[in-house]
């Protein structure tokens, strides 16, 4: 393990389980000498992710709060898409979560979230938290805007797809043509997730925006309603996120 490798494998240890580590457990948890460790953890205090805890202790430092910032102000899908979620929540008849998410390294993230004042919802979709890449609206709608070639690689790099390549393909395909995807239960037992394609190829942005709502609040007439909310909202933030549009404001 070398160079930016390292920094992130020792970055990523830090959860919820065990947020604080030693240089000896780090050094035990990722097989790297403890004297590397210690040159490495020394470099990621010095520049503020990580910061000194007790005895002899490190935690994950405050330079994540900065960059979380920089990246809400400088990406465009969550700078533009917030506002939108808001606007989506608002127009549900049920109470919802809405979600913008885009595909990371062989996972989906959620990069932005919106609650209803009173959706009592316990979704697994939480802004930074990296979801399952063949299961659930959310993912499978990112998924099956990829080119087939792209796909095909992603898929055998992922243990968790255990259905033939054949059958997911032609379940994506599916999607691709009518343009939305209903789940139920398929991440959160009892809820549903509704999901379109957010696609900005001129912003290399490929994305989804989803509701994800309860099973018991849903029929099939209050599903076609949140797809006909979901569709425009994400085809007007698509125009938001062309770099053309902002050429033609100045």
């Amino acid at each position: 393990m070398a160079g930016l490798d390292r920094f992130v494998d020792i970055l990523r240890l830090f959860d919820q389980h065990k947020t604080d580590w030693t240089i000896q457990q780090i050094a035990d948890a990722t097989e790297v000498p403890a004297s590397t460790v210690y040159r490495t953890v020394r470099e990621l205090v010095g520049q503020g992710f990580l910061d000194p805890s007790i005895e002899a202790h490190y935690r994950l430092g405050a330079a994540f709060i900065e960059f979380d910032r920089r990246l809400r102000i400088s990406d465009p899908l969550i700078r533009e898409g917030e506002p939108v979620l808001r606007d989506v929540v608002h127009a549900s008849p049920i109470p919802c979560v809405a979600v913008l998410a885009r595909l990371y390294r062989d996972q989906v993230i959620c990069v932005a979230d919106r609650r209803a004042a009173d959706a009592d919802i316990a979704t697994s979709y939480e802004r930074g938290r990296p979801m399952p890449l063949t299961r659930g609206a959310t993912s499978k709608t990112i998924l099956a805007q990829l080119p087939r070639a792209r796909l095909s690689k992603l898929l055998k790099s992922v243990a968790e797809a255990g259905a033939p390549l054949d059958d997911v393909t032609a379940e994506l395909g599916g999607i691709r043509r009518r343009g939305y995807v209903i789940t139920r239960g398929e991440v959160d037992r009892g809820l549903v997730g509704i999901s379109v394609p957010l696609s900005c190829p001129e912003a290399a942005i490929n994305a989804s925006m989803s509701l994800i709502v309860r099973q018991e609040d849903c029929s099939e007439a209050v599903e076609r309603r949140l797809v006909m909310t979901l569709m425009p909202a994400a085809d007007m933030l698509a125009a938001k996120l062309r770099p053309s549009s902002s050429l033609c404001a100045e």
